[in-house]
């Protein structure tokens, strides 16, 4: 037992002193590593902290703090039994309290991401309508391709880089829907497939076509800002009640203590 503490230690001075790489640990075990990551983990980083933030880095932290909660664990359910027959017969319970416990270190910061994205869903969900507004002027004047590079500039920090990897498939030489659509599957909110669906149609046809569907196109993120300001103002209004019921239920609570306090002064 001795030893595995010890090795513990020896491990993790190992690491901090950089004697251990532990960059070209994750970059050698890499496909293996991914595999743990879950499909929306880019997105949901991107709602979170921005366009800036590096992913990779970001989640080698998971797996490291995922891997030294495991190692504590392990150590310390192992020290806490008594005899070499004791540790011989639950090593194995152990083991699998250390893994559970690992898995779930590696999982929380998912689960806080996922959190703040459904706190946030009606927030992130109204980016799209107005971005896509803003492009439908840019597109009256420029192909689709080139109206949706000129956009991103302007365009919300959580759609660039897949915008950016959506005009780079597109000018690589897929004129199929698949960069659209793939934009729609990196970022799931409300209406994105249909909306890029109408893009794609948009890029293709005739200039009588594109007019037609254009106005289509027009008419379907209307109302998308529709739905959005109404979402908004149902927001608001529930937030005002909400408020109201707080200020009434303060000031019934404030009138009956007033009057209690008043009836023990007459007696």
């Amino acid at each position: 037992m001795e030893i595995i503490i010890v090795g513990a230690i020896i491990m993790f001075v190992l690491i901090y002193n950089h004697t251990i790489d532990k960059d070209k640990f994750f970059a050698d075990n890499q496909k293996y590593l991914e595999a743990l990551k879950e499909d929306d983990y880019q997105f949901l980083v991107y709602a979170r902290f921005g366009e800036d933030v590096d992913i990779d880095q970001l989640y080698s932290k998971r797996v490291t703090i995922a891997f030294i909660v495991f190692l504590f664990v392990l150590v310390l359910t192992i020290s806490g039994n008594g005899s070499a027959e004791i540790i011989n017969s639950q090593f194995f319970l152990n083991l699998v309290l250390a893994l559970a416990l690992g898995f779930g270190a590696f999982k929380l910061p998912y689960i806080q991401l996922k959190n703040y994205y459904k706190q946030h869903l009606q927030e992130i969900d109204v980016m799209l309508p107005y971005y896509l507004k803003s492009l439908e002027i840019l597109i009256q004047h420029y192909t689709v391709p080139v109206a949706i590079g000129k956009s991103i500039g302007d365009a919300p920090d959580i759609f660039k880089p897949g915008l950016r990897r959506m005009i780079d498939k597109i000018n690589s030489g897929d004129a199929s829907v698949d960069p659209y659509m793939d934009f729609a599957n990196e970022y799931p909110v409300r209406d994105s497939m249909r909306m890029m669906r109408l893009l794609y149609r948009l890029g293709i046809g005739s200039q009588e076509r594109k007019q037609e569907r254009l106005m289509m196109f027009s008419k379907t993120v209307s109302s998308l800002q529709n739905k959005a300001r109404e979402t908004k103002y149902k927001e608001r209004l529930g937030h005002m009640e909400g408020q109201t019921m707080i200020m009434l239920c303060v000031t019934g609570v404030g009138v009956m203590l007033v009057i209690l306090i008043s009836m023990m002064m007459m007696f």
